[in-house]
């Protein structure tokens, strides 16, 4: 029965598509072809869904004109005509280009397009498909094309699941198993060298912060909150603060990265000497390949075409060298900061549209810009720039997969799927916790790390269906952290370890010197 229910709901959201406001021009000659952005009125105008169903046209260039009157018009009858933006209303050019003959309207645009509309006593009256279009990029179809070319315009459907979801459970499964699997190996590589530093904020032989104050925890959450609403209020100075930070970090993180893998494969080994000093060849071509992937990064970060695996790759490392380096001491530590960061996370997206002038939550708006291309505005309206090139920057905080699907949207401006860094990280800690308590409880079958990597995968899971059947973002923490800590606690309880899970380092101390196989014997229950 449950096997049935879970392919029924696969089939349902792999089949359902949804229609948006942006659509494409195909212009081409005997030679060559190219697309470009539209943005139509599904109301007023019926288009096609597939290139092969759509009709073509011979292009008539009449941008020198607004279209406002019937002088000086040429032969249109059957012909796409592209006039100027401006100076009357669209259902008026609609009706002069209709009156004339012309079977398709295109309107060029140097401002910002959102889908025309008109009174709805004038949506009968226009029989022709209307759209606007980038005045540039008709620019740029009359030196590819110069002036023979036919036009066709059609819309295809939007898939309501996007393979992108998949690639980015990927990313973040994968990179909380691989933090909390190399926090694990750490932890128990310290211990075979017997250098464990249990109950003290820094281990100096490994650069590791430990969090054990309650009251530490708190006042981090507070400095993030206050973090949060400088940037909401201070973004266009705040961000290339953020974005100096995170080149400086990724770059370190991506070298302690490949300095570990490196150092697990037992390569690169070679060495010379300088001023009395060896130097490892190895470092230096680790340091200049991360500072040049954090440079390409920084100088390219708002080319969005490509640009987002950069920021992926580097936000991978961060997040790995962030649970390799802090470290939670105990499970009541990881049970506060879950705890607060999921009411963080909640607050800042679902209650504070009620404070802001646009109804946007602050979390969203800091973490897509201020004026973020293709973003849906006042009634799902969607609003297109005319200029694709962002004028603005974006926090270098949430990992970004296009939505492959979305041909159309991409068009007009990329789209992404984004998951913060938060989301990964938060739970990550957990999870990273739980591979050190195996270390120390001596699990060979790693089964708080197993079980709470588990629970991670079912909360993105879970995340993800309630986004694409409510149809908005969702605060990934508020699934992750009870999916997580509840298994967590589950599986110390039926194992009878909840007293060391919740004390975690202070028992690790305590019971240094106990074999592992008896602490089990010595367990209350």
């Amino acid at each position: 029965m449950s096997r049935k229910l879970w392919i029924t709901i696969a089939v349902v959201f792999l089949s359902t598509q949804t229609y948006s406001q942006e659509a494409v021009l195909h212009i081409s000659n005997e030679s060559t072809d190219k697309e470009y952005c539209l943005v139509y009125n599904a109301s007023w105008t019926n288009l096609s869904s597939s290139l092969t169903d759509a009709v073509k046209h011979q292009v008539v260039n009449l941008v020198s004109s607004y279209l406002c009157d019937s002088t000086n018009i040429p032969d249109v009858t059957g012909k796409a005509l592209v006039v100027m933006r401006g100076q009357c209303d669209f259902s008026q050019k609609a009706l002069i280009a209709q009156k004339h003959g012309a079977a398709v309207l295109l309107i060029a645009s140097n401002k910002s397009m959102s889908p025309p509309s008109a009174n709805n006593s004038e949506y009968a009256k226009v029989k022709i498909p209307l759209a606007l279009m980038r005045y540039r990029d008709f620019a740029d179809a009359q030196q590819v094309f110069g002036k023979d070319m036919t036009a066709s315009l059609y819309a295809p459907p939007v898939p309501v699941f996007d393979v992108s979801i998949v690639v980015m459970l990927f990313i973040a499964v994968f990179t909380v198993a691989l933090g909390g699997y190399w926090s694990g190996a750490s932890e128990k590589e310290k211990r075979s060298e017997g250098s464990i530093l249990g109950g003290t904020e820094e281990a100096s032989n490994s650069g590791e912060l430990s969090l054990y104050s309650p009251l530490k925890v708190v006042i981090f959450v507070a400095l993030m909150c206050v973090m949060l609403v400088l940037m909401y209020f201070f973004y266009k100075y705040l961000v290339y603060v953020i974005i100096a930070i995170f080149c400086l970090a990724s770059a370190t993180a991506l070298y302690s990265c490949l300095d570990a893998l490196m150092n697990k494969v037992g390569c690169g080994k070679c060495s010379f000497s300088c001023r009395s000093r060896t130097v490892p060849v190895r470092s230096l071509l680790l340091a200049a390949l991360c500072v040049s992937v954090a440079v390409v990064w920084g100088v390219y970060r708002n080319e969005d075409r490509w640009i987002w695996i950069l920021q992926d790759l580097l936000g991978i490392a961060f997040c790995l060298n962030f649970m390799k380096t802090i470290t939670l001491s105990n499970f009541k530590i990881c049970v506060i900061l879950l705890s607060l960061l999921l009411l963080y996370d909640v607050f800042f997206v679902f209650i504070t549209p009620f404070f802001t002038p646009n109804g946007e939550s602050i979390m969203v708006q800091v973490a897509l810009g201020p004026a973020s291309a293709g973003e849906k505005s006042d009634g799902n309206i969607v609003e297109v720039p005319a200029d694709p090139t962002p004028t603005y920057e974006k926090l270098p905080v949430v990992m970004r997969v296009p939505r492959f699907s979305a041909w159309a949207q991409n068009l007009c401006g990329m789209q992404f799927s984004i998951l913060g860094y938060g989301d990964i990280i938060v739970p990550g800690l957990l999870i990273a916790y739980c591979a050190r308590f195996d270390i120390w409880s001596g699990s060979s079958k790693r089964i708080y790390f197993v079980s709470c990597t588990i629970a991670y995968f079912l909360g993105m899971i879970v995340t993800f269906a309630v986004m694409l059947l409510s149809k908005m973002g969702q605060p990934a923490l508020l699934y992750l952290v009870p999916f997580t800590l509840l298994t967590s606690a589950v599986v110390a309880w039926s194992r009878k370890e909840m007293r060391q899970f919740w004390a975690g380092t202070t028992y690790q101390m305590d019971s240094l010197d106990m074999p592992a196989g008896r602490e089990n014997a010595n367990c209350v229950p």
